[in-house]
């Protein structure tokens, strides 16, 4: 399951209905958007297979992660990619970083959750910061 923040910052951009910083216009936003200094390292939230890394209309560099049962997270707006379809990763590996491709005010990263490839709203997913250790997490010593 995803618990992990893909790159330390704030939140610029929620989940749900918003108006288009481009034409002004209301649109469903299907992630959340977490500022970033450009090149920043970005992230896997969870184990799992890199389905894609690819650029994609609005997304501008994008890598989604499938990690099973229906769940995969989607990192867009990317600067540069970290890995290539087909790679298993680990939860705290770098898939790509911070950057401004595709439609974008700022640097920052998309961050999506799917489930049976509907997005839903990630911030219940984003418990520890990246820099926290699995031991951290987890409570262990």
């Amino acid at each position: 399951t995803p618990s992990l923040w893909p790159v330390n910052g704030h939140i610029t951009g929620s989940f749900g209905e918003r108006l288009d910083p481009f034409n002004g216009e209301g649109e469903f936003h299907t992630g959340v958007d977490i500022s970033g200094d450009y090149g920043t390292p970005v992230h896997a939230t969870a184990d799992g297979v890199v389905s894609v890394a690819e650029m994609r209309p609005g997304y501008g560099r994008l890598v989604v992660v499938d990690h099973g049962f229906g769940v995969s997270t989607w990192y867009g707006h990317l600067s540069s990619f970290h890995t290539q379809a087909g790679m298993r990763i680990k939860r705290g590996d770098i898939v790509g970083y911070v950057g401004v491709s595709g439609r974008v005010t700022g640097p920052h990263v998309h961050y999506e959750v799917r489930i049976n490839g509907a997005p839903v709203n990630p911030w219940r997913y984003l418990r520890y910061r990246s820099t926290t250790t699995t031991a951290e997490a987890t409570g262990a010593d």
